[in-house]
């Protein structure tokens, strides 16, 4: 028998874990070891498109290991990664249009912050003091240094704090726990006036900003007003400041869109992709900049002005051939256009669950959905973390075959987006049934008209 202790896993308390092995898995379903049947409610950390055992995906990357499976990208490349980069040019927003590659999100996030830094000092008048970034409370951008830095996740930053960079903080963009005498109506404006207000302050120390446009994913699915990511890039502009969107969770189409940042008609200046960027089958990410960026970067060899950056993987061809076969099955069925539907049909189903009396936000923008569990709905108050109850809430989910992972007391709702309706109506029914069962005796109150958050932003 192996030791489960031999595997040793990410933000999992090893002394407490049931082991969970997957051997097979086809469409929206995973099969464990011992022959368990579960439905893949979270797209396996969110970045399982088209779900798994797609002929399509399979087919390229063994097409494309018959012929060659990794050359470097330090200095030559590959005809199916130039492929890609010239694909993903075509489906970005706006003028984005020079792709550096690596092989997971933080990675690309921490190929974006660097990319700035170096930009401001040898761009042609250097702005040598702006070395610093302003990121959003509660941010999470990954796990390595620079992206933990960033990020806004206590933890983190209280256990990593002497070996971090430290930023400007800006506010929580939250629509669900405003500040007093904000109202959904004014929020856009009010949480534009705080970084305004930093922006201003700090503007000749910052090389750019970091966020994730429309939901602050791992901070709990936290959706921001409508409106303030293009107020954002209107003050970035204003104040000569980068603004650096993270779409590894957001990017291919979970939001509505096959970028959130076009719902607001924003182009970042440097764009950080990973996750569905293969349809979740192999390791990729991309950090993808505009044509101002990219061009302070040239010169004579003798100049030393590339990128001073690099990965061994980065571009890796058989990751690329996934990601060119993904995109195909994204523009050929038509994927995009059906998430809003189905996140629309996924928040009615789990209307009967948004007054429940320990319920306090079913929010979300397209298959990108978060529940909070709260301790007390009238005051927003949560629950102690120690008690645990997001957790015990996807236990009794996994134990009605559908496997869920919460974000604390957030239980988080993010299938494959090629799911279908019956799916998501055993993905509906075993969260409200396991948040029913986890509060026995606080029912909800069936037929009532709660607002449930969701592509409006509430």
């Amino acid at each position: 028998m192996i030791d489960p202790s031999t595997h040793w896993h990410g933000f999992t308390q090893m002394a407490h874990y049931n082991p969970l092995v997957i051997h097979r898995a086809d469409g929206c379903w995973l099969t464990t070891a011992d022959g368990r049947r579960v439905l893949d409610g979270v797209a396996s950390l969110w970045c399982n498109v088209h779900g798994h055992g797609r002929v399509e995906i399979n087919a390229a990357i063994r097409d494309q290991l018959d012929r060659v499976a990794h050359v470097t990208t330090l200095g030559m490349s590959c005809d199916t990664t130039e492929q890609l980069a010239h694909r993903l040019v075509e489906v970005t927003p706006g003028d984005l249009s020079h792709v550096f590659f690596s092989s997971d999100g933080s990675s690309a996030v921490e190929a974006a912050i660097k990319m700035a830094f170096q930009y401001w000092q040898q761009r042609p008048d250097p702005k040598p003091t702006k070395t610093r970034y302003l990121s959003l409370d509660s941010a999470y951008h990954g796990d390595t240094t620079g992206a933990v830095s960033l990020g806004g996740i206590k933890y983190f930053h209280q256990l990593f704090a002497p070996i971090l960079f430290q930023p400007v903080r800006g506010p929580l963009p939250c629509t669900y726990r405003m500040p007093e005498g904000v109202s959904e109506a004014s929020a856009c404006d009010h949480y534009a006036s705080e970084i305004e207000s930093l922006l201003r302050i700090h503007h000749h120390e910052l090389a750019a900003m970091v966020m994730e446009p429309l939901v602050q994913g791992a901070a709990g699915m936290i959706t921001h007003p409508r409106g303030l990511l293009r107020r954002v890039r209107q003050l970035c502009d204003d104040y000569e400041v980068f603004l650096i969107c993270d779409e590894v969770a957001t990017g291919f189409g979970r939001t509505g869109s096959l970028f959130a940042c076009e719902q607001e008609g924003v182009t970042p200046d440097i764009l950080c992709l990973g996750k569905g960027l293969t349809g979740g089958y192999l390791p990729m990410a991309a950090t993808v900049a505009r044509p101002h960026v990219y061009e302070a970067f040239l010169g004579p060899v003798s100049s030393l002005r590339q990128f001073f950056h690099g990965h061994t993987f980065a571009g890796n061809p058989l990751a690329a051939a996934a990601a060119l076969a993904s995109l195909e099955l994204l523009s050929r069925q038509r994927v995009v256009d059906s998430v809003r539907e189905k996140g629309d049909y996924l928040r009615t189903r789990l209307q009967v669950i948004a007054d429940h009396p320990h319920v306090g936000s079913v929010r979300g923008r397209g298959m990108m959905i978060g529940i909070e569990l709260v301790a007390d709905r009238a005051t927003k108050r949560g629950f102690d973390s120690r008690k645990l109850r997001g957790r015990a809430v996807c236990e009794r989910a996994l134990a009605k075959g559908v496997w869920i992972r919460p974000l604390g007391d957030v239980v988080v709702i993010m299938p494959p987006l090629v799911a279908e309706r019956g799916e998501l109506d055993l993905l509906a029914e075993a969260v409200i049934d396991s948040i029913v069962e986890e509060f026995r005796g606080a029912s909800p109150q069936r037929g009532s008209h709660h607002a449930v958050a969701g592509d409006a932003g509430e």
